[in-house]
């Protein structure tokens, strides 16, 4: 038996108590409805108990997709689940069947599963709904006392924070979130063949395939071809929006057409087991009536429930989650060529020529930035970060269109060799995560690239003879504050530095924390004091390290922009990755996205006393150490 679910657990100690759930995370309030404008009408919350007599959670048969839009007037959502009813095994899995309204088993509580931010989630909801003179006003089942599609959209409402924010989705987005896929939008192009040859090669795929006309969404769901001597193309379409197709041209139901069909032929096609709305429409006629294909690409895990895909050829997905993270790598689109290559960098093998899809998808729903992506050809071999100067000398191969979509997606036919995949934000600093995922054929590669943090040479340096001259003048200051053992404490060296630092931004180095790292970095034995000799190598380090930050400050003396810590941090001695990199911005980074010499120097005292701990601990650079708890909050605690 497996592990119960939170929601599992809710609902047996409501059923328990004999208790109806409410949802305290969505509460039955006008401003769950509308947040943006006043609402139109006065709703009143109800269950569907208090609605009719007998609830049904989901009717499976012909009549489980009665569904209408109601006042909201999100057509889109309703075609949406219109698309996803076809496909039992998809729809059971956003709508799970073990859900009813029976007496022992009812607390008002009903949950949902959507793909949303990169990952399946599940939706708890209560089933209090707005209503209007005891109707239902939003979806709804029109000729059936079915809840599910009501409850659905409360659940995608909640996500989306109010049932007003649906108002504003699109049929794309919809179906990514209820079947975890990938989506593209395909104009039907006027030349016959090529559309015809996309649509079979679609269709032969586990693809969900939308057509659209005017924006009324149908599903192109089978292609066959008819032979009456000559050959005809015919394509098996369906009306997500409604039970009856409203077709009656050429090849509809009742058409003469078929007259000139074998009755053999009628039934190897099947031409009359049609669910509701479903129709056929000579190939010629569908290429003039619709637009656009709206597909939905779905890998091997996620088509692998849905029986009608099993004869299908499945794609094969890579995925990857990633941030984007101001001073870290939040560098914006190509225009700038700066920080440009501070992007996270993904690297795509290809061992042969194919089409890929490529898919990036932002997890800022409400506030969405404007996002896309460019590739780049690079060695196969190379697992380093791309620098700068990469991106300055060479050209992207692929760049995508940039929009504040909830997902750009592009098809690009690729050689076999290395790529590198750059995800952007169109303007640098803008933060939100990201799910990348790329579709292909055939087996591909996608990883990361990043570094692995090492210590390239040592921070600290020892002071040669010839600085002794430059800090003479210091060493009366030192032996006046000094105890009788010739050491000071980090109240006397925070005045010592105040005493013999330049006046200028270097004093910034001089306060009380950064004296407690000095201390802790710098003494070897653990008395918490430091000899003159650990007082002269730090004044030649932090004369090294104030060369270094004005290197990297370009014209802002004294400020460090964020971007730039990176490449600063390498030039004392440390290459770090991108996890240790974000924790360092996150810790120093001020308002204004930059770093003061003192947040630099803690920077490093914080890295020379982490990677010495380490080599201390693990003397035969096995790469890993053990550590009891004592030993570990001792390490934690110098922090």
């Amino acid at each position: 038996m497996g592990v119960m679910s939170e929601s599992e657990r809710l609902k047996q100690t409501l059923l328990k108590r004999g208790e109806l759930f409410e949802d305290p995370e969505f509460p039955a309030v006008q401003s769950s409805i509308f947040y943006h404008q006043a609402p139109p009408l006065q709703f009143v919350w109800k269950r569907p108990k208090e609605i009719c007599t007998d609830p049904i959670f989901v009717l499976d048969g012909p009549n489980q997709h009665d569904i209408t839009p109601g006042r909201l007037g999100d057509r889109w959502f309703v075609a949406c689940i219109g698309c996803l009813s076809i496909t039992k095994g998809l729809f059971y899995r956003v709508v799970p069947a073990d859900q009813n309204f029976l007496p022992s088993d009812y607390a008002g509580i009903f949950r949902f599963r959507f793909w949303w931010s990169g990952e399946w989630r599940e939706v708890v909801i209560d089933d209090r709904l707005p209503t209007v003179n005891n109707k239902l006003v939003f979806v709804h089942s029109q000729h059936s006392n079915q809840f599910w599609a009501a409850l659905l959209e409360k659940a995608y409402a909640k996500l989306h924070g109010s049932y007003e924010a649906l108002k504003y989705g699109c049929s794309l987005d919809g179906m990514v979130d209820l079947t975890g896929g990938v989506t593209e939008s395909i104009s039907v192009r006027h030349d016959s063949t090529a559309c015809g040859r996309i649509l079979s090669k679609l269709l032969s795929m586990t693809d969900i395939v939308t057509a659209v006309v005017y924006q009324q969404t149908q599903m192109a769901v089978e292609k066959v071809e008819l032979v009456n001597g000559d050959q005809i193309q015919l394509v098996r379409l369906r009306n997500p929006l409604g039970t009856s197709s409203d077709y009656v041209g050429s090849w509809s139901e009742n058409s003469s057409e078929w007259n000139e069909v074998s009755s053999e032929e009628k039934q190897i096609i099947m031409y009359r087991s049609f669910g509701d709305g479903e129709f056929w429409m000579n190939y010629q006629d569908f290429v003039k009536t619709f637009s656009t294909l709206e597909v939905v690409y779905l890998d091997t895990e996620t088509s692998k429930d849905e029986p009608t895909f099993r004869t299908k050829t499945p794609w094969h997905m890579k995925l990857c989650h990633g941030h984007w993270l101001r001073g870290v790598s939040a560098g914006g689109c190509r225009n700038n060529a700066d920080t440009f290559h501070a992007n996270p960098q993904y690297q795509l093998i290809l061992s042969d020529t194919q089409e890929v899809l490529i898919s990036l998808n932002q997890h800022s729903v409400l506030e969405p930035k404007v996002i896309g992506f460019s590739l780049y050809q690079m060695s196969k071999s190379s697992c380093e970060m791309l620098g700068r100067s990469f991106f300055k000398k060479i050209k992207s191969l692929v760049n995508s269109q940039y929009s504040n979509s909830r997902q750009i997606s592009m098809k690009c036919h690729l050689e076999q060799g290395g790529y590198v995949l750059i995800p952007t934000t169109f303007e640098p600093g803008q933060e939100t995560s990201f799910t990348l995922r790329v579709y292909s054929t055939k087996l591909i590669k996608l990883k990361l690239l990043d570094c692995i943090p090492a210590a390239v040479k040592p921070a600290i340096m020892k002071a040669p003879p010839s600085f002794d001259s430059k800090v003479s003048s210091y060493e009366t200051i030192f032996l006046q504050l000094a105890d009788e053992h010739k050491s000071v404490n980090v109240f006397e060296l925070q005045e010592l530095l105040e005493a013999c630092l330049p006046n200028d931004y270097v004093k910034s180095c001089a306060n009380l924390e950064v004296c407690r790292q000095m201390v802790l970095t710098l003494d070897k034995v653990g008395s918490g004091r430091l000899k003159f000799t650990d007082y002269k190598n730090l004044m030649c380090s932090l004369k090294y390290w104030q060369t270094t930050f004005k290197n990297h400050t370009k014209g802002t003396t004294g400020i460090l922009r964020a971007e730039r810590l990176k490449e600063a941090l390498f030039d004392i001695g440390f290459q770090l990755n991108m996890e240790s990199l974000s924790l360092l911005v996150f810790h120093y980074m001020r308002k204004d996205g930059t770093l003061r010499f003192g947040d630099f120097v803690s920077c490093i005292l914080r890295l020379s006393m982490a990677f010495a701990i380490f080599e201390r601990k693990d003397p035969l650079q096995n790469g890993y150490i053990k550590l009891n708890l004592s030993e570990w909050l001792k390490v934690s605690l110098q922090y």
